[in-house]
């Protein structure tokens, strides 16, 4: 990773595909770029387990992935150490669903595509349309099916924040160093990385 320098990169804290221990992720964590910020990404998880994953893993922001409410992101917001940023994550179904996640509490938005049955990682992209029509006033990330061939329009469409990019940058389920690096160079190219 520090050879292409994204500006995050994310361990994933949930499900079986992509999962890394806290200790894991720690060890990858101080091979890092001390630039690149670092941000741990949960599922439902108890606020005490996600404090201590931080603190381990030495995390910059946690994304949640879940069905996490107000309560739980004042709670992590407790627990956590100072600076750290919370991100919500939205599956995109309907203009009440971001307008519901914008109630939580949450440093920023990451919005994905919907899936009833999986809370992020389908490769599909979330509905741009919906996004559009909420005219969010919060910083956001987009998520979901970005790929070198859809990035620029869809950061075009909806203009985020940021892009979260995991099985775009993949083959056969493994992160792939040809897809980063043409992912990279193309928001090099175009002034939206940071380094």
């Amino acid at each position: 990773m520090n050879e292409f320098k994204p500006d995050y990169v994310g361990f994933v804290f949930a499900g079986k595909k992509r999962r890394v221990t806290p200790l894991q992720a720690a060890a990858l964590a101080k091979k890092l770029d001390k630039s690149v910020m670092r941000v741990g990404v949960f599922v439902n998880e108890d606020v005490k387990r996600i404090d201590g994953t931080v603190r381990i893993a030495g995390l910059d922001a946690v994304q949640l992935h879940g069905d996490e409410t107000a309560e739980v992101v004042k709670a992590l917001r407790s627990l956590l150490p100072h600076g750290v940023r919370i991100w919500k994550a939205v599956r995109v179904c309907s203009s009440k669903s971001i307008q519901a996640a914008l109630k939580l509490g949450a440093d920023c938005l990451l919005l994905d595509s919907f899936s009833p049955a999986e809370y992020g990682g389908t490769g599909k992209t979330a509905d741009f349309g919906l996004i559009k029509k909420a005219k969010l006033s919060v910083p956001f990330f987009l998520a979901g099916g970005l790929n070198a061939g859809n990035i620029m329009d869809a950061i075009r469409e909806v203009s985020p924040l940021g892009v979260d990019i995991s099985s775009g940058i993949e083959t056969d389920g493994v992160k792939d160093r040809r897809k980063i690096k043409e992912i990279i160079e193309i928001l090099k190219n175009n002034n939206l990385l940071e380094h």
